[in-house]
């Protein structure tokens, strides 16, 4: 298994609040999975945008969860990155 850093940028014309409880929900059964590590919104960014950590096989798993989220299915979601991350010091190392 590998650590995946996602960043999403969502819409600068999406209501990004309407989606982000079902987002949330979808997100939690994602971390009750073990697949999603951590995730939260930028601070004091131009545009609503995040990080997420997951921990999968490969990076075409991670990219079968973003296109399931509701953000995503919703069209409130602009673009993603997949990093493969390599965690050296700290919690996830």
């Amino acid at each position: 298994m590998s650590y995946f850093a996602v960043q999403y940028l969502y819409r600068a014309d999406a209501d990004v609040a309407a989606v982000r409880p079902e987002h949330r929900a979808y997100l939690a059964t994602l971390v009750e999975a073990g697949q999603l590590k951590v995730s939260g919104p930028y601070v004091g960014t131009e545009r609503d945008s995040a990080l997420l950590i997951f921990e999968a096989a490969d990076a075409d798993t991670v990219q079968g969860l973003i296109d399931a989220d509701p953000m995503a299915l919703r069209g409130v979601l602009e673009s993603s990155s997949i990093t493969q991350w390599n965690p050296v010091l700290g919690g996830f190392a």
